[in-house]
């Protein structure tokens, strides 16, 4: 095979671009984890306590987020609801807007399965002592949770990074559109995609370490056992 990779290297255009894109795909990845995970604070706590209607809702918009394609939520949110809502936002925020909505489903999901892992006595202890159920619920049930599910939280957020390269078939300047950008002048697509594979297996590692490292700063008395 003839490969011809210096054909990025050599062009400082080509490597600022890829770098950018990277910065950018990370920065929105962060954000969109963020906003999905107070959102999903919100959804599965809606869900534990049972509210009437407000669960039936939440379980309904979970089910819909896990049961399409992000791509189809992406194209929904930047088209769809700006002709039905009349509004025009920058595809980046529409991008962001999928992004929060689709991690904060499956966040949600998560954070109810880590409900059912903490036993019931030391919610009906801490109602004995007088506490409310919404202290009950942000003192105890909450950091035990999170605590146990944090592994899965952690790879449902790498995954999702990994899926944002969808967010280029709307125009939005991530890693893949960059790498869209590098091919169509090289047509050198072997090199690119290769050297898009490289960045985004280095950037997922990165994560993973650095989640790591805040499991073991958030929840050492969890680890330690």
């Amino acid at each position: 095979m003839d490969l011809r990779f210096f054909e990025i290297y050599r062009s400082g255009e080509y490597l600022f671009m890829l770098l950018q894109g990277a910065m950018f795909s990370i920065l929105l990845t962060v954000s969109a984890a963020i906003l999905g995970f107070l959102m999903a604070l919100a959804l599965s706590g809606v869900r534990f306590a049972g509210v009437p209607y407000l669960r039936n809702i939440a379980t309904g918009y979970v089910e819909f987020i896990r049961n399409t394609p992000l791509i189809v939520q992406l194209f929904f949110v930047a088209f769809g609801l700006p002709l039905l809502l009349g509004y025009q936002w920058p595809f980046w925020a529409h991008a962001l807007l999928a992004l929060v909505l689709n991690f904060s489903a499956y966040f949600s999901e998560i954070l109810r399965a880590g409900y059912g892992t903490v036993g019931a006595g030391q919610s009906e202890a801490a109602s004995a002592l007088g506490l409310s159920k919404l202290l009950i619920f942000f003192k105890i049930v909450l950091p035990q949770a999170v605590a146990k599910m944090y592994p899965s939280l952690a790879s449902q957020f790498i995954f999702l990074f990994l899926t944002t390269g969808v967010i280029a078939e709307i125009g939005v300047n991530d890693l893949t559109q960059a790498g869209k950008f590098i091919d169509s002048r090289t047509f050198r697509t072997f090199e690119v995609y290769f050297t898009l594979t490289v960045i985004y297996i280095a950037i997922s590692l990165s994560f993973k370490l650095g989640l790591a490292v805040l499991q073991k700063r958030l929840f050492a008395w969890q680890v330690a056992r």
